[in-house]
């Protein structure tokens, strides 16, 4: 199957010394720094589930794969009022693209505050040193009918930014990110307790692609945390992601179009009684964007193309996990259509696995503008 992974190992653990690690390292975010080596923005969680965004260089043995990091520090400890709560919170699972416009690399981040989940983005000329910009805004909906008025009092995750600016929807450059709002009532936990076949709301349960103009972008950075359009990018359609399904790396271009890994959610079996706790299962599927049009898709794979098999990725904090969030091409190798993927494995470790362009798209079946009516 076309960006079937395969894995290459366990690249990071918690390290039973650092308190800082103690509720584990998982879900990383990943860019090559100007000295071309291989950084990796591990989400690393702390008692009292305070999470701190840290940095590590990725180690390479002789043929090229990744066996192992050296920690650096953190990169991004929580100290703006957005990023603070008294019973937890901090700094989550970052995504770092490199925005050509501004010459400059991009963290997209959950900033877990007073008020939940928020995106906030910061910005960095080597890696090392951040720069917040602050929260993300995402005016009105668009003609969407809910019960706010715009994203921005909603719940929101798994944010990852394209690398240059796009055509919009108006026609001009804009540049684009995407995004999953937690509408109330589509949490996974919370849709996994009705007895009763569901119905998708296509407007709720999707994850989104929101603009806003690279001119004024250009000439003032916070402006990219401005996003003023937003279309509906995909909905859950197979059963292996049923339940939600949300962003994962952030999109690359390839002869195809844009590449995208994120993940789905779905039950890991069925519950005895209605009062049994849900047991959830996080895999990981692809999206090919088209690259003039990003908010079309032009191959959706059916299946997962990673899935929670290992005891490490089956037993953690957060049971039968594969979350994908970081992607390495490998041009250092000459081989840019070689992909070494990195992932969370069950909310406490990291793994990397490895896929490949492939030469032509098969045409997949699926059912990108009706949703199933019952699961």
């Amino acid at each position: 199957m076309p960006f079937r992974l395969q894995r290459l190992g366990i690249l990071m653990e918690a390290d039973s010394r650092n308190a800082q690690e103690a509720g584990g390292v998982l879900n990383p975010g990943g860019a090559r720094g100007p000295d071309g080596q291989f950084y990796l923005f591990p989400r690393l969680v702390a008692a009292g589930n305070f999470s701190r965004i840290g940095i590590a260089r990725v180690r390479f043995n002789d043929d090229g794969d990744p066996t192992r990091v050296e920690r650096l520090g953190i990169a991004l400890e929580p100290e703006a009022e957005y990023e603070l709560r008294p019973d937890g919170g901090g700094c989550e699972d970052p995504r770092i693209t490199f925005v050509d416009e501004f010459d400059r690399y991009v963290m997209s981040y959950t900033a877990f505050g007073p008020t939940g989940p928020r995106i906030a983005l910061a910005i960095s000329k080597d890696l090392f040193h951040w720069k917040r910009l602050g929260l993300a805004t995402f005016r009105e909906c668009d003609g969407m009918e809910c019960e706010v008025d715009d994203f921005t009092t909603i719940d929101n995750k798994d944010a990852v930014l394209f690398p240059a600016a796009i055509r919009g929807p108006t026609g001009e450059n804009d540049f684009a990110i995407i995004h999953r709002p937690l509408f109330p009532g589509t949490d996974a936990d919370e849709t996994a307790r009705d007895a009763q076949p569901r119905t998708v709301d296509v407007s709720k349960e999707s994850i989104w692609i929101s603009y806003t103009p690279s001119e004024p972008a250009d000439q003032n950075q916070r402006c990219l945390c401005d996003f003023r359009s937003h279309h509906r990018l995909a909905f859950p359609v197979a059963n292996w992601e049923h339940l939600k399904i949300g962003g994962g790396t952030p999109p690359f271009l390839t002869k195809h179009g844009w590449v995208v890994f994120y993940h789905g959610v779905c039950e890991c079996e069925p519950r005895q009684t209605k009062f049994d706790m849900p047991r959830l299962r996080y895999s990981a599927g692809v999206l090919v964007l088209a690259e003039k049009r990003p908010h079309f898709i032009r191959y959706r794979a059916n299946s997962p193309v990673l899935e929670p098999e290992l005891p490490e990725e089956m037993s953690g904090a957060v049971a039968n996990v594969v979350f994908p969030t970081a992607v390495d091409r490998r041009v250092d190798l000459g081989e840019p259509d070689r992909l070494d993927v990195y992932y969370g494995m069950a909310d406490s470790r990291i793994g990397v696995a490895r896929t490949y362009v492939p030469e032509e798209l098969p045409v997949e079946a699926h059912e990108q503008d009706q949703p199933f009516a019952k699961l």
